[in-house]
């Protein structure tokens, strides 16, 4: 199944975190933090402005970008985890 998100909306698949510190120690499960990257997987048509135009989004399919901790709405679709976020919530592109 496809999620197509509307309007000024995205979906992002998170990256796996990593399960070792810098110095090497293998972090177990509950103390690793969800990450804050993921990969753009599919964009809306964009904010409908007032002269009935649609902006264009700054990201593009297949980005990898950066997000708030608390941004997004966590969504979970063929047992696979998605966020279904704005563009507002991002906050870099890495590339």
């Amino acid at each position: 199944m496809k999620v197509v998100p509307l309007n000024d909306k995205l979906v992002v698949k998170r990256v796996e975190a990593e399960s070792k510190t810098a110095g090497g120690i293998v972090l177990p499960d509950t103390a690793k933090e969800k990450p804050r990257q993921g990969k753009v997987l599919s964009l809306g048509d964009g904010k409908l402005l007032d002269n009935g135009s649609r902006a264009k989004f700054q990201v593009k399919e297949g980005d990898r970008v950066l997000f708030s901790s608390y941004g997004g709405q966590e969504v979970t679709v063929d047992g696979e985890e998605y966020l279904i976020m704005t563009e507002e919530d991002i906050l870099a592109v890495v590339d």
